[in-house]
């Protein structure tokens, strides 16, 4: 199963909308935070329902401020790894 990455940039406010958002949208993609201080998150969706995803971003841009940024760069390998390790 591929996982793609879409990393978001976003006003920091709208990071919780942006997440409730995608949670009624069940195993459409799943929100994490990358950085708070810039306010960038990245959706992580398997590749059957990356269209679906791309839908939903596409819709919500006349809604919110929101803009796809490349993955920063220092960001690890394993951060969603040490981020659920701090979730458990």
């Amino acid at each position: 199963m591929v996982t793609h990455e879409i990393y978001i940039e976003i006003p920091p406010q709208e990071i919780a909308t942006i997440q409730a958002i995608f949670d009624s949208y069940e195993g459409v993609g799943i929100v994490r935070t990358v950085d708070r201080k810039k306010a960038v998150i990245v959706l992580l969706v398997v590749e059957d329902s990356l269209d679906v995803a791309r839908s939903i971003l596409d819709s919500l841009k006349s809604e919110i401020s929101l803009k796809e940024v490349p993955r920063p760069a220092e960001i690890g390998a394993d951060w969603l790894l040490k981020e659920l390790a701090t979730d458990a």
